[in-house]
């Protein structure tokens, strides 16, 4: 029997288990289908609320653009009552214009009527008038037509008379442009203070540290330099570079080349200028007497000193208001020998004489003589023939030409200085030049305005058409063109031109 008691409680024991959990899990699966349910009914809550919400919200919205149209749709309709109103103001407006026109054409039409009326009572006087006149007078009226015309010639005879007076003292105000002309070829020549642009040459520097090498112990290298080349060494705050004053062109480009070299080899002491400096000079010199002798052989011309040579060679270095003087010098002979071959007289001793004409520029001399003196003196010295020696010295009109080859010289030195780029002149100068061309335009009477174009080289004026007639545009060009041929300095022409109904032309030559 116990064996059972032991089989059955095991039994009984484990029978009790299965029936504690499986109680256990139906409590759990009860509880979650509550918990299921809670939750179900919030979410059908929660979902009725928002729903409510909603609603709410798309009948605020609704009621928004409900209001919004009407207050665009009054706004529309007041923009439309006062655009009716303006629309009904320009009716009224324009009727009372037509009415007012309507009167003013009849006001116009009566004045009209009128001044007929006056004109033709005014042409019956005027008979009357004239034939007492020639009752009183014994004249008829073709003589005293005449006697008329004759008066108006005595009188523009007075005023051509005047004119003439003042074309005279024009013409002696103009000997003030030949005192530049002169003033100007001495600042070219002469150690004397001149431009800038003339007179220094800037010297690129590697680094700034080169300044100070440059310049020395106690400043012993720069002393040197300045000393051997007869220059002026600016060194300030401009960076990597060093400026080269002297009014020596020669002397300057020694420097400058000298300088650049002792840059380059690393080694500047005393010692080491000095040979750098002969050196370049002998090279120099050596430069001066090939670009001579390279122009001649350029031009075929021969029989020429080694002065002379040199000379030519020096203006290399030199320029005349930014234009390379042997250059020039070489365009000259070579627009003389074309003009001499247009003309039919002599080719070669044009060009000769138009190759030396600025040789005294060349000269090294401190004598007080103009270039042209200089340059004369020297091809006499040379033996030259006459005609060039009138050449060189005629060629600014210091003395009197005396053949046609000094008027070639003349005539090709104009236009190599005068043609389109040539020559140039700091900004400054360029626009001064041409405010002076317009203040002298505006400051005749008649002028409205007037524009210097073409570089300077076209002076365009608009005149008022009240003011000024045709016949007086004339006058007024001519008067502009003179006043212009006074008061500046200017290389080639300017051309004047009028404009009003019609443009009227003068050139100030």
């Amino acid at each position: 029997m116990a064996w059972i008691f032991w089989i059955i409680l095991p039994l009984a024991g484990l029978t009790l288990g299965w029936t504690i959990r499986w109680l256990y899990a139906r409590f759990q699966l009860t509880a979650s289908e509550q918990s299921a349910e809670r939750i179900k009914q919030d979410a059908i809550k929660e979902a009725e609320a928002k729903k409510k919400e909603i609603l709410l919200e798309a009948k605020e919205q609704v009621i928004r653009e409900r209001n919004q149209q009407e207050r665009e749709t009054r706004e529309r309709r007041a923009e439309l009552q006062r655009y009716e109103r303006r629309v009904l103001q320009k009716e009224e407006s324009i009727d009372k214009k037509n009415a007012q026109i309507e009167r003013t054409e009849q006001a116009l039409a009566e004045k009209e009527r009128a001044f007929k009326e006056r004109e033709n009572t005014l042409d019956k006087e005027e008979e009357r008038y004239r034939a007492e006149l020639e009752r009183i007078s014994g004249l008829s009226a073709g003589e005293a037509k005449a006697l008329i015309i004759q008066d108006l010639e005595n009188e523009a005879r007075h005023d051509a008379q005047a004119l003439i007076n003042k074309i005279e003292q024009e013409a002696n105000l103009a000997g003030e442009k030949k005192a530049r002309d002169i003033l100007v070829s001495t600042i070219q020549r002469l150690a004397t203070d001149i431009t800038g642009e003339v007179t220094v040459t800037t010297v690129t520097l590697p680094n700034d540290e080169m300044k100070g090498r440059i310049i020395g112990r106690e400043g012993r290298n720069i002393r040197t330099l300045e000393t051997l080349t007869g220059v002026d060494i600016i060194i300030d705050d401009t960076p990597e570079a060093v400026v080269i004053s002297c009014f020596d062109p020669v002397r300057r480009e020694i420097a400058k080349v000298s300088l650049e070299r002792l840059i380059i080899d690393g080694r500047i002491h005393p010692a080491r200028i000095e040979e750098i400096v002969t050196k370049v000079t002998r090279d120099i010199s050596q430069k001066i007497f090939e670009e001579g002798e390279k122009v001649l052989f350029d031009l075929g011309i021969h029989n020429i000193s080694q002065d002379a040579i040199r000379a030519l060679g020096r203006l290399y270095f030199r320029s005349s208001y930014g234009q390379n003087v042997l250059y020039h010098s070489k365009e000259v002979a070579v627009i003389a020998g074309i003009l001499a071959s247009e003309i039919g007289c002599n080719r070669d001793l044009a060009r000769r004489a138009a190759l030396l004409h600025d040789i005294g520029k060349g000269v090294e001399s401190d004598s007080d003589l103009n270039h042209a003196e200089i340059g004369m003196e020297m091809v006499r010295k040379m033996g030259e023939d006459a005609r060039v020696i009138n050449a060189v010295g005629s060629h600014h009109n210091d003395i009197e030409p005396s053949c046609i080859e000094s008027v070639l010289v003349q005539i090709a030195d104009a236009i190599s200085a005068a043609r389109p780029g040539a020559r140039r002149e700091t900004m400054d100068n360029y626009v001064k030049r041409l405010e002076n061309l317009e203040n002298i335009a505006t400051g005749f009477t008649g002028v409205d305005t007037a524009f210097a174009i073409q570089a300077g080289r076209e002076l365009r004026i608009l005149v008022n058409n009240d003011t000024i007639s045709e016949e007086q545009s004339k006058d007024l060009a001519k008067r502009i063109a003179k006043k212009i041929e006074s008061d500046l300095h200017y290389p080639g022409r300017i051309r004047v031109t009028i404009i009003r109904e019609v443009r009227i032309v003068e050139y100030a030559r």
